[in-house]
């Protein structure tokens, strides 16, 4: 099975460790054999031609050179979710399963756009955080929580979503509204849910640990975040090439993008709470 990579640029962490990682939780057989890269890395400078000799790929000139031999899609762009429009055009057309790295799209209403397209040309095709995959969450009870707190690393840009992936996995209802504080290498947005309960994410920099608070009814439950959450991430990724099953509800992923334009909308006015687009 062939997967192509449509990139923003080629030489960035995940575009680097998933071939391995695909290969190895395929059994080989599943393997990257094709990638498009729209401009040189601007943090290394390789070229997308450098990328794919480094990695034993054939390069193509276009999207839709990808999108016509590959079996299955990943598009990446991790770090420049804007740019996640124009590469999906093609694949989202196509039919074949399609992976949209995190983060998913800039606002709430870019994701009901790209998950229409995909519904539109029966394309089966996720979105997430690989966080959504760490080990810990595995055998946690959800029908009693009253609250959670995920802390984690990063600027809300690029790294909310890490947090508010398990959030929405674990509160299982739609956000009413957010509310930003923080000051310098800090900052925490707590969230009210429609159900009236409430959660927060809490990000620190340069680096923190993730970290997972959950209020069950009459215990507390706290969770450091140790396993290597890549490595599931990658398996349910392979078996989604496999079975074209989406494993992660649009609905959910459309949560944690209405939560993040909220938080990022909310940054800019701390102290107000602020409406989570529906």
């Amino acid at each position: 099975m062939k997967i192509g990579f449509i990139d923003y640029f080629l030489d960035e962490w995940h575009s680097n460790n998933y071939p391995a990682w695909i290969k190895q939780f395929s059994d080989g057989e599943m393997e990257v054999a094709y990638a498009y890269g729209k401009i040189a890395s601007p943090i290394s400078g390789m070229t997308s031609a450098q990328w794919c000799e480094r990695f034993g790929v054939t390069l193509c000139d276009t999207i839709e050179e990808v999108v016509e031999k590959s079996d299955a899609l990943v598009v990446l762009s991790p770090d420049n979710c804007e740019m996640h429009e124009e590469l999906c055009q093609l694949p989202l057309r196509s039919g074949k399963p399609t992976f949209i790295d995190k983060t998913f799209t800039p606002d709430l209403a870019t994701a009901k756009r790209l998950f229409a397209l995909a519904e539109e040309h029966g394309t089966p095709c996720y979105s997430t955080s690989s966080l959504r995959y760490a080990e810990e969450y595995a055998d946690v009870k959800t029908d009693d929580i009253a609250s959670v707190c995920c802390w984690g690393s990063g600027v809300i840009d690029g790294y909310a979503v890490h947090m508010l992936e398990p959030l929405v996995m674990l509160m299982k209802a739609p956000a009413k509204r957010v509310l930003y504080s923080g000051t310098e290498g800090w900052y925490q947005v707590t969230i009210e849910f429609a159900d009236g309960r409430f959660g927060s994410i809490a990000g620190w920099l340069p680096w923190a640990p993730y970290l997972t608070n959950i209020k069950h009814t009459d215990e507390c439950q706290s969770l450091t975040i140790e396993s290597d959450f890549f490595l599931p991430f990658s398996k349910v990724m392979v078996e989604f090439f496999r079975t074209r099953e989406v494993p992660v509800a649009h609905e959910e992923t459309l949560q944690v993008m209405a939560i993040r334009e909220a938080a990022m909308q909310a940054q800019s006015k701390p102290g107000e709470w602020i409406t989570v687009p529906q």
